[in-house]
């Protein structure tokens, strides 16, 4: 079963538990889903509202692209949880032979490589999210302020959380090319999504 199948209650009592996965990494793409719902949810009370007439076509592309980028966020979901069972099935390989303990450490670092993809997945995402709301900050119906404002308030915290799965998982990688691409990529993104979301919270502020 997907876990993005579950009830929020199942969710979050296996999230609570002492199971390693779910963790931050799914967390972060659920909390990234939250935050592109709530600006499709904006412009769908925008194009509700005749007072927005003049922003419905603007709110209904954002709106369809919003929601493609939800539906990436919740497969990302899963996707967290397969790659950190990657790493956990290698340290549970054999050890015994000099050629079982090569291809045990082979195989923890392939996981740790895959487990730096979908974080990056969900910063890049988030990113994106962020660009949209750039986009509807002037264009929307501003008494959904408070729902668009913690649309952007989700969106930077997963991004943070997305983040610090990264630097965990880099930190595990002999491979020094990899190590340093994929930081530099994390570094970039979270410098973007930061004054992307301090920006619109600013504007957010003046609209409530």
């Amino acid at each position: 079963m997907k876990l993005i199948d579950n009830t929020i209650t199942q969710f979050t009592n296996e999230l609570a538990s002492n199971s390693p996965a779910p963790g931050g990494g799914s967390t972060a793409a659920i909390e990234a889903s939250f935050g592109a719902s709530l600006i499709a949810m904006v412009c769908e009370l925008t194009l509700g509202n005749k007072k927005y007439e003049e922003h419905y076509e603007k709110a209904e592309t954002i709106k369809q692209e919003a929601l493609k980028l939800k539906n990436r966020m919740l497969e990302v979901v899963d996707e967290d949880t397969e790659a950190f069972n990657l790493v956990s099935d290698a340290f549970a390989m054999k050890k015994e032979t000099d050629e079982e303990k090569k291809l045990r450490r082979q195989a923890i670092q392939n996981g740790l490589k895959q487990c730096c993809l979908p974080p990056l997945e969900v910063m890049n995402l988030s990113r994106e999210s962020l660009e949209l709301a750039k986009q509807l900050i002037d264009n929307y119906n501003t008494s959904t302020a408070s729902d668009l404002g913690t649309g952007i308030a989700s969106l930077y915290a997963a991004s943070k959380g997305a983040y610090y799965n990264v630097l965990i998982n880099v930190g595990g990688i002999k491979d020094e090319e990899y190590v340093k691409e994929k930081k530099t990529k994390a570094d970039e993104l979270m410098k973007q999504i930061e004054n992307t979301a301090k920006s619109l919270e600013n504007k957010i502020l003046e609209q409530l």
